[in-house]
């Protein structure tokens, strides 16, 4: 940079202007002079003659000549303090004119006389060897003091000769101290810190008000190379670069970057008034200053500086041997730091947010992770702490002087401290941190799930950096490497043509302009140490500057804008230097490369893939290793684990994306000395890796590490399965062209002999391998999970939350793997699950806590997925013991049998004592799920909707429909119905009217059964016999009797007596007497009485008398048997009391159903509820409304690259050639298209759900048979007529494409003029959320017009909603416009009555998980997660910095979302299961509609027909 100018270290070595006349003189005449004159200078003016005894010029020079010849005087006496005093005073004339101790020619020409006095101060830093350092030192550092105050605050007073004289002044001040090796305890050491401190503060000063000449930059580059081994240097070095880079990156970037954060005393060092090309001009020259950093790794070269030399001749015949000097012990440390300020300033210039660090947790580093060399001792001895590579991502990057002497002190131990009267240790605290230089751009509101921190978007380019510091970085990455490479090369490039595009420059081309123009082998071939130095005994204690230097070229790389071209030359040499530093040996670049590059392998580099075998090779080396002992001196075992799992996630998917594609190795010895062959596909790398997900899994101990490794055990599982499965349909189709094409299938028999076990099919591996199919194979690797997961969550993870809740979401998602495993390891994880309820349930009450439950309900949920995806599992009757007794368990808190041979303890002798309520209700979610789900889903309604889409309303207008006549019905449907309530959690309605859908004439009855699973709805039919029986065809008829016989004989002549005749026989006694006989008491008037009686009895006997004849004769003429009198049994009843029946039959008509439980509020278990009561047809419909299941909403954007407004990224969905082809088929992946008011499930919005056209009286326009995105991309599912949907038998899940045509919030509400017949509208204009008390009056407004016709809304607990982002460009993801899209995701649910979802929380971004996903050059998928910073909020299988493939995307991010949904009810402490609210909207109907008859009226009531 400066070799057309001159150098002035020739004329500073000549110039003897600090010499005096008196040095002609013997030293004691001339030591008398100097004591006579200084005497009355320090003395105070007389005051009769107030002014300066120096009048003259001539006077003044003649005593600066003695006043120069004192300051080399020894330090014994007061006389070079004088000296001292007396010109300093002089210097204050730039500043007092008027001061009279100063000599009026000083005070007239102050800029001569100061030329001269800084020749003159040069004495005074002179060594001297009399032992009086001390005192030395503190008059050096008050002359450093005063010319620092001349130079920052008189700087406009100097002139240009004064001001490269005081420049000459430091420098040869500072050569003649810091050039010679350091003594231990000397000026030199003593003085180190503060004297370079001044220097270059000075000349910076200098910048602004006289740019000093190449020549003095040459000169100071020159000098300072050789000063190098002094701490100081590269300590005050990094100080000035960074307040420097500060002031830059604001001129350039302006707010675009986050500022770099310095103290203020350090600011104040810029001067105001310099001017933007000079802090250019000086921050360029200051960088290049020390010369090339990496020289600090090499001691020869340090110790070939002339003054190492003259001190070696100096030892008279002794072979030169650099070693002997103490200083170069020092090198390791001082290279670290020199590093670790080059590292600093590419942290600034990618914009890494330093509040974003500050912010993280505090890593604990072992202070003795460096030996320090040749018995230097440790900083742990002086309370220091250090810092290792990867630290610095990590580390308060705040830079002063303190803290850069603390990187010095934390390496080595200097022996002699500086004195307290040093300014640099006191005058600028490490508190006084400037207040005012945080971040400038706007903090994403996204709280990213991974605390390490992410370059700005307005970062700077890689070429651009590496233009800077490449050199730097790639020779010290090389440091003490001996590559046996053809990259080695003697011969220096050419510098790239700029007018070419990156993509063109060839591979052997120079790296860049500027500094880094040089080539591969020069840099590496510079960077070997010389043959016999003292570098290879010092080999390893220069591994931390090499870490550090890859360690940030790792950074660099990882930090690749979307769309960005690296040179070829640059990819080359890193590549090269990443393949060289993870070499296991050297553990220290390796742990610093590791922790740097999580990101490496998503960043789309060109060729990165190459590198995958070594990365694996040093994953191996720390993911099954549970203590890392030989990594805890250089980093974090917890911080390395994780960093190393970022980087498996990245590698996964390579070996099920490329397959058969050949990986070139870059250096095939490396992997050859290890033992390992190289692979020669990356398919062959999926066994390594599916070992190290295992190992890894074995031996994790931290909670966040471990859910990382359980979301990519499962994705690998899944997509090993979807290759599997898409291979196997190849095979099919292959196999039926062959067969179709020669009759044969021979050739397909000879290719499945030689395709790889990674790409058959699992019935074709479980053919050739039986039950143990290979470990990589998804079969296998799905009963490897199995077994671990579960002995893991046994044994491990019982009393962690977020690693329970990870596998068992793992678990979860390996029952919807269809792969063929035997049963038995289905039935293997079910019991595990049940025990692990039983571990948790049976644990000590100090251990149940919210947490626990939370295992414990999340563990019910698993379970339920087991069984309903696999139902075959309960026919099994140890399975379906085993399950029901858990639900046992749960529901009571104790199993009814306790042991095998056990009593069993009945339901009622039990005491009911769950763990928890929630348990409790989620036992009995268990229970539902089995008697209701299990073996039935989809139902025939299809799987929108569990429950029958019949309610009465539609019963009775089918029945109108199949009658003759169309005359509307004239009463309420619900009249129709008998309403009852059982055990007080079921409603029952039946319908005695048939619907004439039986060929038999039996009785029926339709019933509508409502309860905590749902609404079904049943026909029953009286039947006597079995329906498969033949006489149930077979009509009805009645039995002929039998034949009678003839007649016996004639009919007996019977008399009828009133008394029996043993009644005659019987004698009378006197009583008998006492009654007279009639014709004793008969009179006259009794006789004519008694007469006519008799006349009447004689009419009446012979009327009978004539009537028994007429029978004779009438019976004599019928023929016997009689037909008219012969008996028949009855006929078919034509009508019965079928609820009468249909109760009795099950038992609940009895006098004890219909009594009040004593000592209970609850009512009977049998109810009548009256339908005739207000509000009951409006509380029937609220229940209705209530879904049987969990529903979510997932929103998803498409973003391109640069888009930064909602409003742009809503209209990028209009149509399909805005958005990428993947992206469609991502929408087509997470769900089936519905069209609403045909869609019975969950739609996204509470005012379209559940519901179909003939609830709300409109009409929806049906689905087209053609394209379902109907040509737009993605706009079609926005909500207004179409979504997509997924639901299974425990969730449903809707998919909504906001649109910038489509409503806001997509609250629907009803018109004024339609609050009548309960039409629906959609306001025509876009609702905003820019007044959230505008959504809150429209929601309840809703509601309540809503009620009034009959539309309940429901009460479903915290709004779980989920954002799926894509983005074409990495670097968008900073600027997502979260907040101004919550604004279109409204789901209806807030603010409503009964919701714990407000509309300040639905607005707030950060409780909303976003899932961002960017695609890749190489066909792979980026995902980023972002969201609440809560325990639960990280769900997997998606795990934030994980890569993907194109097959599995959709599923993994339904799954992902799904779970995330989930944990956010977990969460909360207001979430109520669906079938809870179901419960308790019974148990108020039962109470506000119950029938209060009495026994005898409600038997009575059940004989009489319906009103209707």
């Amino acid at each position: 940079m400066y070799s057309e100018w001159r150098s002035l270290h020739s004329v500073l070595d000549r110039d003897r202007g600090h010499l005096s006349v008196l040095h002609c003189y013997p030293e004691t005449c001339a030591r008398d002079v100097v004591a006579a004159v200084v005497r009355p200078l320090g003395q105070a003016p007389w005051p009769s003659n107030p002014e300066c005894l120096l009048q003259t010029d001539k006077q003044v020079k003649w005593t600066m000549e003695v006043l120069g010849f004192g300051l080399t005087l020894p330090l014994d006496g007061d006389v070079v303090k004088r000296c001292v005093d007396v010109y300093m005073e002089w210097l204050n004339a730039f500043s007092d004119l008027h001061n009279t101790l100063v000599p009026l020619p000083v005070r007239q020409q102050p800029n001569s006389y100061a030329r001269c006095l800084l020749k003159h101060l040069y004495n005074l830093f002179v060594p001297r060897g009399n032992g009086s350092v001390d005192r030395q030192v503190d008059l050096c550092r008050s002359v450093l003091s005063s010319l620092q105050h001349l130079a920052r605050g008189l700087g406009d007073s100097l002139e240009r000769e004064t001001w490269e004289g005081l420049l000459v002044f430091l420098l040869r001040v500072s050569d003649t101290l810091l050039a010679p090796p350091t003594q231990h305890g000397g000026l030199a050491d003593l003085l180190a810190e503060r004297l370079v401190a001044v220097l270059l503060e000075v000349w910076l000063a200098a910048c602004s008000h006289c740019f000093p000449t190449p020549p003095y930059w040459r000169t100071a580059r020159e000098l300072i190379s050789t000063w190098r081994h002094h701490p100081a240097v590269v300590t005050q070095w990094n100080r000035i670069s960074a307040v420097l880079t500060s002031r830059l990156l604001q001129q350039l970037y302006g707010m675009s970057l986050p500022s770099l954060r310095v103290p203020e005393d350090d600011l104040a060092l810029i001067p105001a008034n310099m001017t933007e090309e000079c802090l250019a001009q000086s921050w360029f020259r200051f960088l290049h200053m020390i010369g090339n950093p990496v020289d600090l790794a090499n001691p020869a070269i340090v110790a070939s500086a002339p003054r190492f030399q003259e001190a070696l001749m100096e030892c008279g015949g002794v072979p030169p041997d650099a070693s002997r000097f103490h200083c170069l012990r020092h090198l390791p440390a001082i290279f670290h730091s020199a590093m670790c300020g080059v590292s600093q300033l590419v942290d600034a210039f990618l914009g890494v947010s330093r509040t974003r660090l500050e912010n993280t947790s505090s890593v604990p580093v072992n202070t003795n992770r460096m030996s320090a060399p040749f018995g230097v001792t440790s900083s742990s001895s002086s309370g220091g702490t250090t810092t290792s590579p990867h630290t610095r991502r990590a580390r308060a990057v705040t830079v002063s002087k303190t803290v850069a002497r603390t990187v010095t002190a934390a390496t080595i131990q200097v022996t002699a401290a500086v004195p307290h009267s040093s300014r640099s240790s006191s005058a600028t605290p490490q508190e006084k941190t400037s207040s005012n230089l945080h971040a400038p751009v706007a903090p994403s509101p996204l709280v990213n799930f991974d605390p390490r921190p992410s370059p700005a978007p307005g970062r700077s380019q890689v070429n651009s950096i590496l233009n800077l510091f490449g050199q730097w970085l790639f020779e010290a990455a090389l440091v003490n490497c001996r590559p046996d490479t053809p990259f080695v090369s003697g011969q220096p490039a050419q510098a790239p043509d700029p007018r070419r595009k990156p993509s063109q420059l060839p591979v052997e081309s120079g790296g860049g302009a500027g500094v880094a123009g040089v080539s591969v082998g020069s840099s590496i071939s510079s960077s070997l140490p010389a043959e016999g130095g003292i570098g290879g005994e010092w080999r390893e204690n220069f591994e931390a500057g090499r870490a550090e230097a890859c360690g940030t070229l790792s950074c660099i790389m990882a930090s690749k804008k979307t769309g960005e071209e690296i040179l070829p030359v640059y990819l080359a040499r890193f590549y090269f230097v990443i393949a060289q530093g993870l070499q296991v040996s050297e553990r220290h670049v390796l742990a610093a490369i590791i922790l740097n590059s999580p990101s490496l392998f998503c960043s789309d580099l060109k060729g990165i893939n190459t590198l995958a075998p070594y990365f694996i090779s040093a994953l191996e080396h720390i993911l099954p290793d549970r203590d890392l002992h030989k990594f805890k001196m250089f980093a974090n075992p917890t911080d390395l684990r994780r960093a190393s799992i970022h980087i498996l996630l990245t590698l996964l998917p390579l070996p099920l994306h490329f397959g058969a594609l050949r990986i070139e190795p870059l250096l095939d010895h490396r992997l050859l000395e290890e033992g390992i062959a190289p692979p020669s596909t990356f398919r062959a790398l999926k066994l390594r890796l599916v070992n190290l997900l295992i190992g890894a899994l074995q031996t994790e101990c931290d909670s966040a590490n471990t859910q990382m490794i359980l979301g990519a055990m499962l994705y690998m599982v899944q997509d090993s399965a979807l290759l599997e499965k898409a291979v196997s349909q190849a095979d099919g189709q292959e196999a039926s062209q062959t067969q179709n094409r020669d009759g044969s299938v021979s050739s397909t028999g000879s290719s499945e002999s030689v395709t790889p076990d990674s790409e058959k099919s699992g019935p074709a591996l479980m053919r050739d391998y039986g039950s143990s199919p290979p470990a990589d194979s998804a079969p296998g690797l799905l009963m490897r999970a199995i077994h671990l997961v579960t002995q893991r969550l046994q044994v491990q993870w019982k009393s962690d939350l977020i690693a329970s809740l990870a596998a068992l979401e793992l678990l979860a998602g390996l029952a919807k793997v269809r792969v063929p495993v035997d049963p038995a390891e289905q039935r293997h994880a079910v019991s595990a699950v049940c025990e692990f309820i039983v571990s948790q349930c049976r644990r000590p009450a100090p251990y149940h806590s919210r947490d626990l439950h939370s295992m414990i309900v999340a563990a019910f949920s698993c379970l339920c997925v087991w069984l309903t995806e696999h139902p075959t599992l309960l026919d099994e009757k140890n399975c379906l013991w085993e399950v029901l007794e858990i639900v046992e368990l749960g529901v009571s808190g104790a199993k009814s049998r306790v042991g095998p041979g056990s009593t069993v303890t009945l339901k009622g002798e039990k005491e009911q004592a769950p763990a928890s309520l929630r348990v409790r209700e989620a036992a009995e979610a268990t229970l539902t799920c089995i008697m209701q789900n299990l073996g039935s889903f989809p139902p025939p309604s299809g799987a929108a909707s569990p429950c029958s889409l019949l309610n009465e309303d539609r019963l009775i207008a089918f029945i109108q429909s199949r009658k003759a006549s169309s005359e509307p019905a004239s009463s309420d449907p619900l009249l129709h119905f008998r309403f009852f309530a059982l055990d007080n959690s079921v409603l029952l309605s039946i319908l005695e009217q048939p619907l004439g859908l039986q060929t038999e004439k039996s009785p029926s009855v339709t019933l509508v059964l409502r309860g905590a699973g749902g609404r079904h709805v049943w026909t029953m039919q009286l039947q006597q016999q079995p329906r498969d029986s033949p006489l149930v065809d077979k009509p009805f008829e009645t039995e002929n009797r039998p034949t009678p016989r003839p007649p016996a004989g004639p009919r007996p002549t019977i008399r009828h007596r009133v008394f029996p005749d043993e009644v005659d026989k019987i004698p009378f006694v006197k009583a008998d007497c006492s009654i007279p006989d009639l014709p004793d008491i008969v009179d006259e008037q009794l006789a004519i009485q008694h007469e006519k009686l008799r006349r009447l009895l004689d009419v009446q006997i012979a009327y009978e008398t004539g009537v028994v004849a007429t029978l004779d004769r009438a019976r004599a003429s019928t023929p016997f048997p009689d037909p008219q009198l012969d008996c028949r049994p009855p006929g078919p009843a034509p009508a019965s009391q079928t609820a009468r029946l249909l109760l009795s039959h099950l038992g609940l008509l009895s006098f004890e159903a219909l009594k009040e439980p004593s000592n209970s509020r609850l009512p009977p278990s049998l109810v009548a509820l009256e339908p005739t009561l207000p509000g009951f047809r409006q509380d029937l419909a609220a229940l209705d409304s209530l879904p049987t299941r969990p529903c979510d909403t997932v929103f998803v954007f498409y973003v391109r690259a640069g888009q930064t407004q909602a409003a742009q990224i809503l209209s990028n969905v209009e149509k399909a050639s805005t958005v990428q082809g993947a992206f469609l088929e991502l929408l087509l992946s997470l769900g089936w298209p519905v069209v609403l008011g045909q869609h019975p499930g969950w739609s996204g919005h509470v005012a379209t759900s559940w519901q179909t056209a003939e609830d709300v009286g409109t009409s929806f326009p049906s689905e087209s048979n053609g394209d379902p995105l109907e040509g737009s991309g993605g706009a079609v599912f926005n909500g207004e007529r179409k979504v997509l949907y997924f639901a299974d038998a425990l969730t449903e899940v809707a998919f909504v494409v906001p649109t910038a045509s489509q409503n806001g919030g997509r609250d629907f509400v009803l018109g004024e003029e339609d609050t009548g017949r309960g039409t629906l509208r959609q306001p025509s204009s876009t609702t905003t959320c820019d007044t959230q008390a505008e959504n809150m009056a429209g929601a309840e407004a809703w509601a309540r017009r809503a009620t009034a016709v009959g539309k309940a809304l429901p009460s479903l607990g915290p709004e779980t909603k989920v954002l799926v982002v894509w983005v074409e460009s990495y670097d968008d993801i900073e600027h997502f416009p979260i907040t101004e899209l919550l604004a279109v995701t409204g789901t209806g649910l807030e603010g409503l009555p009964g919701s714990t979802t407000s509309v300040r929380s639905s607005c707030s971004e950060r409780d909303v998980p976003v899932v961002f996903m960017q695609p890749l050059a190489t066909g792979l998928f980026r995902v980023r997660l972002a969201g609440p910073a809560a325990r639960l909020a990280m769900a997997t299988p998606l795990v934030d910095g994980m890569v993907v493939t194109r097959r599995a995307l959709g599923l993994l991010v339904r799954q992902t979302a799904v779970n995330a949904c989930r944990r956010r009810r977990l969460e909360s402490d207001l979430h109520s299961p669906p079938h809870v609210r179901r419960k308790v909207k019974i148990t108020d109907l039962i109470h506000k509609h119950r029938s209060r008859l009495l026994e005898p009226d409600f038997f009575a009531s059940l004989f009489y027909p319906t009103l209707g």
